[in-house]
């Protein structure tokens, strides 16, 4: 044997090592996290300031308003009354203009003013004034997130809202408020401009088929700059929403608080060799939120805000 091969020999039995400790951590440049669990994550979200929480109906069941999936008690087990060709026609613009009387009953109950912001709505609205959020992208349209005080700058309505409606002939704009008055009197709105003939009044929310709001088109920018995604009572069944969490930084760290596992998080597994990032809270919302807020030592800041509002 050569003296250049007995050297390569030799060097390569001194690399090598019997002891399992010296395994390097596959994700160690890029795991933020010391472990998956919600003090972690925690721990982790009190370096962050570019927070984006993503939305489902499920943050806002304890006020009352009812998801759209859940058995039993989901929007869409519900709407037998209305003699639907499907659940979903409620939300289809070819029904609601060939029928819009359902749409309108449905709103009556729906319309954001019956109802009171939750825990959830607070705790992301006690973040907002800690500056440690950069947008809350929500799939509601009970602007619940607005009377909860976090400013419109602040949120994006990934399928609009009741804020505002238009009509759908002359694009006149109506508030909230004038649509609510109305249908205490009447089952269907018509717009009142004398110039028009009595279009139909649509509030702001997305049908299915129609283009999302122009703001939601910049979530590429937010979610490039997203440091922590929390992503909370939601099937993530509709697209491109339920895209979205696919859109951050392949370091950012993930928590999804929602009764059951979706979106990528089905695959979620505590083994830190195939998983660096995704945090899962098996939870409802509101109990969820006030173990994060003990968690960060927000307490006292949570109590003050809840009493103030």
């Amino acid at each position: 044997m050569s003296q250049f091969d007995i050297q390569n020999l030799d060097n390569s039995i001194q690399n090598l090592s019997l002891d399992d400790e010296t395994v390097q951590d596959p994700f160690k440049d890029i795991r933020k996290l010391e472990k998956l669990d919600l003090p972690s994550f925690a721990k982790y979200m009190k370096t962050c300031s570019n927070i984006i929480f993503m939305n489902g109906a499920g943050i806002s069941t304890s006020a009352g308003i009812p998801d759209f999936r859940s058995p039993g008690t989901g929007l869409y087990d519900n709407l037998q009354k209305y003699n639907l060709p499907n659940p979903q026609s409620i939300f289809e613009l070819d029904y609601f203009l060939k029928d819009p009387e359902p749409f309108f009953t449905l709103s009556k109950e729906l319309m954001p003013s019956n109802f009171k912001p939750t825990i959830t709505h607070y705790f992301q609205k006690l973040l907002v004034d800690q500056q440690m959020v950069r947008k809350i992208y929500t799939q509601n349209i009970d602007n619940l997130e607005l009377m909860a005080g976090i400013s419109n700058d602040k949120i994006i309505h990934a399928h609009g809202s009741f804020r505002t409606g238009h009509c759908l002939e002359c694009r006149t704009e109506y508030t909230m408020e004038w649509m609510k008055k109305k249908l205490e009197k009447e089952n269907i709105l018509y717009c009142e401009k004398e110039e028009c003939s009595g279009g139909l009044v649509k509030p702001d929310i997305v049908f299915f088929g129609e283009c999302l709001p122009n703001e939601f088109m910049n979530f590429r920018h937010d979610f490039s700059e997203c440091d922590c995604l929390i992503v909370m009572g939601t099937s993530l069944k509709v697209a491109p929403f339920s895209k979205l969490p696919l859109a951050v930084k392949i370091d950012c760290p993930k928590l999804l608080i929602n009764r059951d596992l979706v979106g990528e998080w089905q695959n979620y597994s505590t083994n830190t060799d195939k998983n660096y990032r995704l945090v899962v809270e098996l939870n409802e919302c509101d109990a969820a939120c006030l173990k994060l807020v003990k968690l960060l030592d927000l307490e006292k800041d949570f109590e003050k805000l809840l009493r103030k509002n």
